[in-house]
């Protein structure tokens, strides 16, 4: 466990009436995502934008995708890259690929990136 997440934790042990709980019943109380599931929404929001054009010259190749017109796809998969080193398959260019991939529909093919942001939330809430 890293320190972040040691200091989240005790923060939310600090809260009163909500001691007794575990912690992902205290963060689910207040309305908040884990550590790991924060990273993960960044992650996506950054694929995201990358998908989208903004950052055309800094990732060129990053990621690489296909269109599908399954009806039970998200539309846009991306491909998964083969790397011999292990610190490019770490990176979060490859974490996000697999995640990506099982997003719905109407979470993928948003128009902003306000509107990703809200859908992927609820995505995210929802467990799989």
């Amino acid at each position: 466990m890293d320190l972040l997440q040691r200091v989240q934790r005790r923060a939310t042990k600090i809260i009163r009436g909500l001691e007794h709980l575990s912690y992902e019943e205290r963060l689910r109380d207040l309305g908040l995502f884990s550590l790991e599931k924060r990273r993960l929404r960044g992650d996506l929001t950054a694929a995201f934008q990358y998908l989208r054009g903004a950052y055309k010259k800094a990732g060129e190749g990053l990621l690489t995708g296909s269109c599908s017109d399954r009806r039970n796809s998200n539309g846009f998969k991306l491909k998964e890259s083969r790397f011999r080193l292990d610190t490019r398959k770490k990176s979060s260019a490859m974490r996000v690929v697999r995640h990506w991939n099982r997003l719905p529909r109407e979470v993928v093919d948003t128009s902003s990136l306000e509107v990703f942001k809200a859908r992927l939330d609820g995505a995210l809430s929802n467990p799989v």
